[in-house]
């Protein structure tokens, strides 16, 4: 038994540590503010979501488990909130977001006279 809950922690790690990675990269990769935002706000609830479920499942029924578990709910409740104050505190003081196909700010510079 102790076997199978190692390899669901593994995995369950490795799967955090996965979407991290990625979203980490994501977020270089992303045109603009609001889509880096959704990027982090994703990563952090799915990536660090998965690695705390790893972590329980480690634990077992210990006061560690509960601890995790809060971590956990705070994080559910806390990252998206923040992520949504953020993207209207960015829109109201005007930061527009990039919608459809818009040329690169070098494609521009170099197409004037």
């Amino acid at each position: 038994m102790t076997t199978l809950i190692d390899f669901l922690s593994a995995l369950f790690l490795a799967g955090g540590a996965f979407f991290s990675l990625v979203g980490g990269i994501g977020l270089v990769r992303m045109p603009d503010f609001y889509t880096r935002m959704h990027g982090a706000s994703i990563t952090e609830t799915l990536g660090a979501g998965l690695m705390l479920i790893g972590l329980m499942l480690l634990a077992g029924l210990t006061l560690v488990t509960v601890k995790l578990a809060m971590i956990g709910l705070l994080i559910l409740f806390a990252s998206p909130t923040a992520t949504h104050a953020l993207a209207k505190a960015a829109l109201l003081s005007g930061l527009k977001p990039r919608l459809g196909e818009q040329h690169s700010t070098t494609e521009v510079a170099s197409s004037k006279p």
